[in-house]
């Protein structure tokens, strides 16, 4: 059915476009929500996503990769609005979390802001990786497919942003460290 809607939309059938698009938005924009940390600009990023999508989606040759395309016209949306953002702010809102609603035995809240400051730290396209990666579930190969990369490109980014989040984080520690030892 799917295959269908593709079709008809890129045929120029805007009521099959946003046919395809309801069932999918919600979790669109919780991938841009994620990789941009704020929700005016997630909203900004969909927004000019949903209309690149409808603009290139006669591009598009295999409906069934459809997707995986879309997903890759929002990362790289958010990747650039966030690129475009010049001066970074500070900006910790309390994020639904997915998953059981049972507390989380292992993060404590003060884990959860470490951890919030670390990947504030990244810049987008490693952010974007991660949460790919740890947030959405996808392994390197489906990243690679999103994000139109070769496989070992995206396990080679994904290992880099790794070690960027680490870096971050021990950065953080060791101000913590020096802020704590002169107060």
């Amino acid at each position: 059915m799917d295959r269908d809607l593709v079709s008809s939309a890129q045929r120029g059938d805007r009521s099959a476009f946003v046919d395809l698009m309801h069932p999918r938005v919600d979790a669109l924009f919780a991938l841009a929500q994620r990789i941009l940390r704020d929700v005016d600009r997630a909203e900004d990023a969909l927004q000019d996503a949903l209309v690149i999508a409808w603009r290139d989606l006669r591009g598009l040759r295999d409906p069934d990769r459809f997707d995986a395309w879309l997903r890759r016209v929002v990362v790289r949306e958010c990747i650039d609005h966030a690129t475009r953002e010049r001066r970074r702010v500070a900006n910790l809102r309390v994020l639904p979390v997915d998953g059981p609603a049972a507390p989380d035995e292992l993060l404590t809240l003060a884990d959860r802001d470490q951890l919030e400051r670390g990947f504030q730290r990244l810049a987008p396209d490693q952010r974007a990786i991660l949460v790919l990666h740890h947030y959405e579930g996808y392994a390197p190969s489906e990243i690679a497919e999103i994000l139109g990369i070769p496989p070992g490109t995206a396990r080679s980014r994904l290992h880099h942003a790794h070690r960027a989040m680490r870096a971050a984080l021990d950065a953080d520690a060791r101000l913590a460290t020096v802020g704590g030892q002169s107060a």
